[in-house]
């Protein structure tokens, strides 16, 4: 069942009161006020009552009850509709994915979470700590939500790099096992997933920063440039580990070659070495008759001797050429 979280006015830069749902027609009423109603997995009877106080347009309506979006910034008319894709890791250190969907008018902002996704209750308790920004109205909540969204990127892609890094140590140390390559697709597979949540945000932040539109003021959309900034600079991180998990890739399998190939040495090695007395002993089993050899006294020591000689030359070889 669909949860209201709050309903808050704001006015001047302060927080004025929370506002009941019936209630909005009445704020809307006066000018300098704005609305933040944040919304957890809302049913269609709240969307559509927040649809009607509010004017949005259907199709942003339906998109942000179906939810499973693409991240993606949309005008209609006299609003904006802005769809993320949040991302946090839980206790098990797994990454969960959620969404958040926010309408943007002149006198509100509706965030819409689906799924996996923290509260922004933070958010709106540091935008009113800076009455001078959110004196700027919902387009700084906007930027505010945005830069929370993205910021809890990092400690996603920090935590991805050190388990990158730990599969470099099992590579290069040598602790080969089948379940190496199995962990570096499953990463690939994670930044793959990040990947396509943080891309699309260069092309939203691009927009809202060159917006011709009273809902994003032009001393707004300063600050989306430092949003824009930190996605430019994950997506950065994302490709960089991205080239490192296929050079880790091609390093194991590399590595695992070599090593087939030492052991592959050492079959040959031994193989040369017991081949000669293997092949005396079968020369010397065909049971021939006339073999002068074997009437002489000295013969089987002798063979014997040469026999362990020339094994043991084969030995030092090899053992020098590292093949031992």
């Amino acid at each position: 069942m669909g949860m209201i979280v709050n309903c808050v006015a704001y006015c001047d830069g302060k927080r004025v009161q929370d506002v009941a749902i019936d209630r909005i027609g009445e704020v809307l009423t006066h000018a300098d006020q704005f609305i933040w109603i944040g919304l957890r997995e809302p049913t269609h009877e709240l969307l559509t009552q927040v649809q009607q106080a509010f004017g949005l347009h259907e199709l942003a309506i339906e998109d942000a009850l179906c939810a499973h979006q693409r991240p993606k910034i949309e005008q209609y008319g006299d609003s904006l509709f802005v769809v993320l894709r949040t991302a946090h890791l839980d206790a098990d250190q797994n990454i969960e994915f959620g969404e958040t969907h926010i309408f943007l008018t002149s006198q509100s902002i509706v965030v819409v979470r689906h799924g996996a996704s923290l509260p922004y209750i933070g958010v709106r308790t540091r935008l009113e700590s800076t009455p001078h920004l959110l004196r700027k109205g919902p387009g700084a909540a906007l930027y505010a939500v945005m830069d929370f969204v993205v910021d809890q990127y990092f400690p996603i892609i920090d935590a991805l790099e050190l388990e990158l890094e730990h599969l470099e140590d099992a590579i290069f140390a040598e602790e080969f096992s089948r379940g190496t390559p199995a962990q570096i697709y499953k990463l690939q597979g994670q930044l793959i997933q990040v990947k396509r949540v943080v891309s699309p945000l260069i092309d939203i932040c691009n927009r809202l920063m060159r917006i011709d539109s009273h809902l994003v003021p032009e001393s707004t959309q300063a600050y989306f440039r430092d949003v824009y900034d930190h996605v430019v600079r994950v997506n950065e991180m994302v490709d960089t580990q991205r080239e490192l998990l296929t050079t880790a890739l091609e390093a194991n399998f590399s590595l695992m070659s070599i090593a087939q190939n030492e052991v592959m040495k050492r079959f040959a090695s031994w193989g040369a070495i017991i081949a000669l007395p293997t092949m005396v002993a079968g020369i010397y089993g065909m049971n021939f008759s006339f073999m002068p050899e074997l009437t002489w006294p000295y013969s089987y020591p002798l063979v014997l001797v040469l026999t362990v000689c020339v094994c043991v030359t084969f030995y030092v070889r090899f053992r020098r050429a590292g093949w031992l």
